[in-house]
């Protein structure tokens, strides 16, 4: 069984408003994405809010479309794009925040595309909270965590945190402990 199908069953396992530490490694990056976003999404007919702080938006559409994963559902709050290349590309599925120091903002984002897309509920992906760590403060960044996940749990939204097992750090670690209720490991699915 391929890893994007152990992903998504592994997912389809927990309960709705569950906020998940899903540690990941680069080479396993892809299987992980197409689990989550063309399967365990999809089967519980959520739409995405796929939260970026290392890849700009446009790459990872890019990657999504030759993975030939329908996009309808996949909505983008992009942290990095302006941030690292100034103007980029624009996608009618991205909205953009100007740099991964701007937490307020990215949860303001995220809140709009909850409320544009009424009638789902919705799984928010943060990508990754190891990029994210180098542009905050610890502080910072567990105070963001705590309010961005509890108030998703009162909306009944999943919430998946990316950790890329290779920059792991006791901080982000204890971060994730603190505001997630279970770590995964994608390669140990």
């Amino acid at each position: 069984m391929s890893l994007s199908v152990r992903v998504a069953q592994r997912l389809e396992s927990l309960p709705e408003s569950s906020a998940i530490a899903l540690r990941i490694r680069a080479d396993n990056y892809f299987d992980t994405i197409r689990g989550i976003l063309d399967s365990f999404a999809p089967n519980k007919n959520l739409d995405s809010i796929y939260v970026t702080s290392t890849i700009p938006a446009s790459s990872i559409i890019n990657a999504l479309e030759v993975l030939e994963i329908d996009l309808e559902h996949i909505y983008f709050v992009d942290s990095v794009s302006q941030f690292m290349m100034g103007e980029s590309t624009k996608h009618g599925h991205a909205i953009y925040v100007e740099s991964p120091t701007m937490l307020e903002n990215v949860m303001l984002k995220v809140e709009y595309l909850i409320r544009k897309t009424k009638g789902r509920n919705n799984l928010v992906i943060l990508d990754s909270i190891n990029s994210m760590a180098i542009h905050n403060s610890t502080k910072m960044l567990s105070e963001f965590f705590h309010t961005l996940v509890n108030n998703l749990r009162a909306k009944k939204s999943y919430t998946l945190v990316f950790s890329m097992e290779e920059y792991e750090s006791d901080e982000i670690r204890n971060i994730l402990n603190l505001v997630c209720d279970e770590t995964i490991s994608a390669a140990e699915v």
